[in-house]
């Protein structure tokens, strides 16, 4: 075993225990205590508890203000928690905090932390000594993360000279560069172009892929994205994860409605209109045929009798599917049944 290395469970890298993370009010607000009252303190994060296997990419959503960066910045040692432990390669995050940096690479939106009147090659050099790598060994990551990132024609461009996408791409190549075990990324392909984030989603892909593989945690508004490159995400709302699981586990555990559509032929438009009344919400012509279009709450009998009701008078059924719930919908319905509770 290597000696920087603790000994973790075999499939599980990030271990996330009970975590909770109050901010106290600021001291500023006390000058005011005579004159309002003071707010209290803030609940960032309420007993969060989930594992990250080797591996895998993990997304975490949920609205803004929601705890995802608060439980972030805790993985990356930024922020001590409240109570509760994080663990990252069997390390814990308060009494290993160095041995966990050394293990964890961070990229953020968040531009402030480069500099901007160093070129790119500058602050990558500069962020690898902080890292602690040896000359030789930077300037040879450096030229592998250029190359890699599609900043090889910047690196003498100084990063404030930067468009928005490509400091993107920096603080991405800047996290990789001590070859983490895990990945935090939060918004990776925000500002980037479709194309230079197709690129991005498929060298997220290799990374986890790769040997040794490297663990992400995925933060990101863009859940088509988070469902397309995660095995497992968990919603997170209030700084309470409210459900986790695979893409198809939280649509299938929180499908209330779904889109029907069938396709028929062998009647005409006003008669279908007068058959099924008001069972369908539209009617559109396609060719020869019409697409019936409905929603249904799941397990109800809507379906059968549209169909029954075509079939009676004539139609022949060529074709139907049903959509699935998106990842906004199943995000959207845990916020309103936890916006329920807390009314009740």
């Amino acid at each position: 075993m290597n000696a920087t290395q603790a000994q973790p469970r075999r499939d599980r890298i990030i271990s996330i225990d009970h975590i909770s993370k109050t901010f106290p009010t600021p001291l500023w607000r006390l000058r005011k205590f005579f004159r309002r009252s003071i707010k209290p303190p803030v609940q960032a994060l309420s007993d969060v508890t989930f594992d990250v296997r080797a591996g895998e990419i993990f997304g975490l959503i949920g609205r803004n203000g929601a705890g995802k960066t608060t439980l972030t910045k805790i993985i990356a040692t930024l922020v001590q928690p409240t109570s509760g432990a994080v663990k990252v390669g069997g390390f814990d995050s308060v009494r290993d905090d160095e041995k966990v940096r050394a293990q964890v690479g961070l990229a953020t939106a968040e531009e402030r932390s480069f500099y901007w009147r160093l070129t790119v090659e500058q602050n990558l050099m500069f962020f690898a000594r902080l890292y602690g790598l040896s000359d030789a060994l930077a300037r040879r990551r450096i030229i592998e993360l250029v190359e890699q990132f599609e900043l090889k024609d910047l690196v003498s461009r100084r990063f404030g000279e930067l468009s928005t996408g490509n400091k993107q791409r920096m603080a991405f190549a800047r996290a990789m560069l001590s070859k983490p075990l895990v990945l935090l990324l939060d918004e990776p392909t925000r500002s980037l172009d479709p194309l230079a984030a197709a690129r991005m989603r498929s060298l997220i892909n290799s990374l986890a892929g790769g040997s040794p593989p490297t663990t992400i945690l995925l933060t990101s508004h863009n859940l088509t994205e988070v469902e397309e490159l995660c095995a497992r995400i968990a919603i997170i709302s209030r700084g309470r994860i409210r459900a986790l699981g695979t893409p198809k586990e939280l649509r299938a555990e929180h499908r209330q409605t779904e889109r029907v559509r069938l396709t028929v032929n062998g009647l005409a438009r006003e008669r279908v209109h007068q058959i099924l009344n008001n069972d369908a919400d539209e009617i559109e012509q396609q060719d020869n045929a019409l697409v019936v279009s409905f929603t249904r709450e799941t397990g109800d009998d809507r379906f059968d009798r549209i169909v029954r009701a075509l079939h009676d008078d004539g139609g022949k059924i060529l074709s139907f599917e049903t959509e699935r719930a998106t990842l906004l919908e199943v995000l959207e319905s845990y916020e309103q049944e936890h916006e329920a509770g807390e009314e009740s």
